[in-house]
């Protein structure tokens, strides 16, 4: 075996130490929660250690598991959902693994182990239930609304009167009373399809709402200059839409530029054409502002 080889195989080997422990630590979470989804977290956990030790019968060597990634991936998943964090883990072993196709062709027994890797993510990680993704849709429809309506009334409101205390109130009070409007629409849709989720369904739907709500406000409350606090909130709305787009595109196998370039064009397109009727309303309805 020659130096690059084994280098090659001691750090594939120090991936799966890494990954039998971070899907231990998962299994045994999930296992003190009941959840079903425990016994699928330990099958990998499991697959992962006997990959580790077919090849220290190569290596001949012990490697430790990465620590940081564990911590890592454990609070990632964790805080995010571990539907999340485990995709993101494979997503991170698939690059890994082209690194070490070639070896392949000199150790047969890679191919099994490339072919549970393909199972653990094509079989495994799509039969786990997680309740944060079951309502997702909500989540979105939540989302979307917030990001869509309040940037195009803040826009409208800065140009209108050009003053931040009165478009945060404003711009709150539209949010709010919007987000239980919201709410109140996906009980009722959710109902008409499913009557035992849809509490769960609208709660989703509210506080996704009233949280974007409260972000794209901050600026209005802590800045002076109202344009500057438009900006600062539609680069929040951009950032806002990037984290939920790479969050779903992960968990949800979903394409992530074509989704965020879409609700971005969106929201800033009916923030451009708010901000315009805003600039209508101000130069040709005079209207007085304390």
């Amino acid at each position: 075996m020659n130096k690059l080889d084994l280098k090659l195989l001691m750090v594939e080997q120090k991936n799966e130490i890494t990954a039998h422990f971070i899907y231990g630590k998962l299994a045994k979470r999930l296992k003190k929660k009941n959840d079903p989804n425990a016994s699928l977290l330990q099958r990998i956990s499991d697959d992962e250690i006997e990959h580790y030790r077919r090849i220290e019968q190569e290596t001949n060597r012990v490697v430790k598991p990465k620590r940081f990634k564990v911590f890592f991936y454990y609070w990632i998943s964790v805080i995010f959902g571990f539907t999340f964090g485990l995709k993101l883990l494979e997503k991170d072993e698939e690059k890994a693994q082209a690194s070490y196709d070639h070896l392949s062709e000199d150790y047969s027994f890679f191919k099994e182990i490339f072919a549970d890797e393909d199972r653990h993510e094509k079989e495994l990680l799509n039969m786990l239930n997680e309740e944060r993704l079951t309502y997702m849709g909500s989540v979105v429809l939540g989302l979307n609304d917030a990001l869509v309506e309040l940037t195009g009334a803040l826009a409208g409101f800065t140009f209108a009167f050009n003053n931040t205390s009165l478009i945060a109130i404003i711009g709150l009070i539209t949010g709010v009373s919007a987000s239980f409007s919201m709410a109140a629409s996906e009980y009722l849709s959710t109902k008409q399809e499913d009557g035992d989720n849809a509490i769960k369904a609208s709660i989703y739907t509210g506080l996704a709402y009233i949280t974007t709500v409260i972000f794209l406000i901050l600026p209005f409350l802590l800045l002076e200059n109202a344009y500057a606090s438009l900006g600062v909130s539609l680069g929040i709305a951009v950032f806002i839409i990037m984290i939920f787009n790479y969050y779903i595109s992960v968990a949800k196998d979903y394409n992530f530029t074509r989704r965020f370039l879409e609700m971005t064009a969106i929201s800033l397109g009916v923030a451009v054409i708010s901000f315009a009727f805003g600039f209508a309303v101000n130069h040709f309805i005079d209207i007085p502002v304390a």
